[in-house]
């Protein structure tokens, strides 16, 4: 499995999963569980999830997952902006540890900004950390400009919208990232909905690897330095491919028809978000 570096020189797998929508069906538990284990299996061993999805459920599911194996896991959660202050960053981290079913988190995000001052939050995650319940502290879904509003060296990483679709970040946040060696992870790294992937470029570039058009997808992100990847997979079929598509390597004229395709940014664009 292809490795990323946080700031402090810890290494991450490059592919993880991602949970949101999980643990919005009772139905469905089972399924996602043995869906996440068996990504485990295959290296996908960072899983990316948040206070946020489903209200505490994805966490539940995370941490039915994860038992038995805790120590191989590099886990990723969220705290609502609305709980960004200092005393609520505290006590949403508990909640979190506790259906998550650990005694800490790898990296902890804020999810998006808020009113709450970042330094507020930011005392409040080194608190934490000091107490050992998190490893490292991030943010998520933040542009060039709140990077450099927070301008602290101790954020491990920064979580966004990133795809064939949304390139943006490429113009100005993403370089600003590399250089600053910080990790970007891509959430939603095979689009929404599946429109994307029916695109005539990918489907062209699929037939010609014999690969699906999400392992395209998924590899045309990770082609970039210092970018994890963290899609979303329930069936054990999706999870086996989105795990193949770390090795799978896209050539200079597949490069060039995806960027056709969709072209990457000329300008500053808005930071999009889902």
């Amino acid at each position: 499995m292809k490795t990323v570096r946080l700031p402090d020189g810890t290494t991450v797998p490059a592919l993880g999963q991602g949970t949101w929508h999980m643990g919005e069906q009772a139905s469905a538990r089972e399924r996602e569980i043995r869906a996440l284990r068996r990504g485990i299996e295959l290296g996908m061993t960072l899983i990316d999830t948040a206070e946020m999805y489903a209200e505490g459920g994805a966490e539940h599911v995370v941490g039915e997952a994860i038992q038995g194996q805790r120590d191989s896991i590099f886990l990723v959660s969220k705290v609502y902006p609305h709980n960004a202050n200092r005393e609520g960053v505290l006590q949403a981290c508990d909640r979190s540890l506790s259906r998550l079913r650990t005694d800490r988190i790898d990296l902890y995000l804020l999810h998006w900004r808020g009113r709450t001052p970042l330094s507020e939050t930011v005392e409040a995650f080194e608190t934490l950390r000091e107490q050992g319940k998190i490893l490292h502290w991030g943010v998520s879904n933040f542009d060039v400009d709140d990077m450099l509003d927070l301008a602290d060296d101790r954020c491990a990483a920064n979580q966004v919208l990133y795809n064939l679709e949304e390139r943006g970040i490429e113009f100005d946040l993403l370089p600003w990232c590399q250089r600053q060696q910080m990790p970007l992870m891509a959430y939603c790294p095979v689009g929404q909905g599946g429109g994307m992937l029916q695109h005539p470029a990918l489907l062209a570039v699929a037939e010609r690897l014999e690969v699906t058009p999400a392992q395209v997808a998924l590899a045309w992100v990770l082609r970039q330095p210092g970018v994890i990847a963290i899609p979303k997979a329930v069936g054990l079929d999706h999870i086996e491919q989105n795990a193949k598509s770390a090795t799978l390597q896209l050539s200079e004229h597949d490069l060039a028809l995806l960027d056709a395709a969709f072209p990457p940014p000329q300008r500053k664009q808005r930071l999009a978000m889902v």
